[in-house]
């Protein structure tokens, strides 16, 4: 099995003009790949965390990635490859409701 991490964006106006049922459909679907071992959590408030030539550690509020759209979420899934991962992927609430989700592979090493 590889390991993926995914990467959740959307915001509200999307989430809010998705039809309840498939937002509904979409929350139950994280919640089974969450009994099957994949960890779930929210996007809360970021921070960076600088440390240039080890001379002291710099920490500043907010996120350096841009984005059109918000980090809602991220999940650690296991896969058999990319293919499953993006299908384990595909019905989550971002995914579903006019937001985008990233699926990024993580090499062992």
């Amino acid at each position: 099995m590889a390991t993926f991490i995914t990467i959740g964006y959307g915001d509200q106006a999307g989430y809010d003009r998705t039809d309840p049922s498939v937002r509904d459909v979409a929350h139950a679907h994280d919640a089974h790949l969450a009994e099957g071992g994949a960890r779930i959590g929210r996007a809360e408030r970021p921070v960076q965390v600088r440390n240039p030539d080890g001379r002291g550690t710099r920490r500043e509020d907010g996120a350096f990635m841009r984005a059109d759209l918000p980090v809602a979420g991220f999940m650690l899934i296991e896969a058999d490859d990319l293919d499953q991962a993006v299908a384990m992927v595909a019905e989550t609430p971002c995914a579903v409701a006019h937001g985008v989700v990233e699926v990024w592979p993580l090499s062992r090493g």
